[in-house]
């Protein structure tokens, strides 16, 4: 089961800015206002408040912000506080179970982003991407850095993180394919990063071609997120009912935090049984982040 995860009322006039270097730079301010947010939402603190901590005039700040999400420091605490996201399950009709009558857990339109998609072929995956050649890129995005990692068949990997973290980044990711041969290559990741944060590149006729390097228990995780629409979400438990497994929902909590491949394979959308919005393995933070620019985005079609 899926629901809703924003009030249409709240985010109408939402559409997100273009990806450029300076929108990279609108994250900055964006995260730390997100962060007081997360921590003080009870209390509802004002733009005045919210522009102190970022070191700018409340004006800079709600132009700041807008101009990143499409709506305004307050609009977007109404939409993510956890009370929302606790009353999302009241709306969890059967659009997952929909979008697999439909086929769209297949090779074709999986998702938003228009994506296909291959495995590696378990023997790949066991030795530990040997003999792969995996080029990497660092890139703007609207939710700080992007490490993109590609190989000669697709987009194998994407990261996040800040801008003093990018050795850290990359370890994580290398150590999920430690046999693998890395190259640094911005040249030749750069057109993945235009197309995967360029909602006008999201064309049907063009998929976005994927490489899974994974178990076949990840895979098949990997592949029912595929399948949650954007401005939906889901549940571990649901995604464990789905795979014919009801009891595996700790499982599934560990493949979907292995996803090699975030927001274009979207975990950021699996929430807790709650309706709580549990970890995110770039953090809660840029979870919200994502969440509200696609609240934006679904909204705005």
């Amino acid at each position: 089961m899926t629901q809703s995860l924003s009030p249409a009322a709240l985010l109408q006039n939402a559409a997100p800015a273009a990806i450029t270097g300076e929108s990279s730079a609108d994250y900055d301010v964006v995260r730390r206002t997100l962060e007081r947010l997360t921590h003080d939402w009870r209390n509802q603190p004002s733009l005045e408040e919210l522009a102190s901590d970022s070191g700018l005039q409340p004006i800079q700040l709600q132009r700041v912000f807008s101009r990143w999400a499409g709506l305004t420091p307050k609009q977007f605490l109404q939409a993510l506080t956890l009370d929302h996201a606790k009353s999302l399950l009241e709306d969890a009709a059967t659009v997952l179970d929909t979008s697999y009558e439909v086929g769209l857990s297949g090779s074709s339109r999986l998702h938003d982003l228009f994506v296909t998609h291959e495995a590696m072929t378990p023997g790949a995956y066991r030795e530990r991407g040997k003999g792969l050649t995996i080029s990497y890129g660092y890139h703007p995005s609207p939710f700080g850095i992007a490490l993109l990692m590609i190989t000669d068949k697709g987009l194998a990997g994407l990261a996040f993180c800040e801008e003093n973290e990018r050795e850290a980044a990359l370890a994580d990711m290398t150590r999920r394919w430690p046999a693998a041969h890395y190259v640094e290559s911005h040249e030749a990741t750069a057109p993945f990063a235009a197309r995967v944060f360029d909602p006008q590149a999201w064309q049907e006729d063009t998929p976005l071609r994927l490489v899974f390097i994974g178990s076949n228990f990840e895979l098949k995780v990997w592949e029912t997120l595929l399948s949650i629409p954007m401005g939906k979400a889901t549940t571990y438990s649901n995604i464990a009912e789905r795979l014919g497994n009801p009891k595996a929902s700790r499982a599934v909590g560990t493949a979907v935090g292995r996803n090699p491949i975030s927001f274009v394979v979207p975990c950021h959308r699996v929430l807790g049984k709650s309706g709580s919005l549990c970890g995110y393995h770039w953090g809660l933070t840029r979870k919200r982040a994502i969440l509200g620019w696609e609240f934006g985005r679904s909204l705005s079609e």
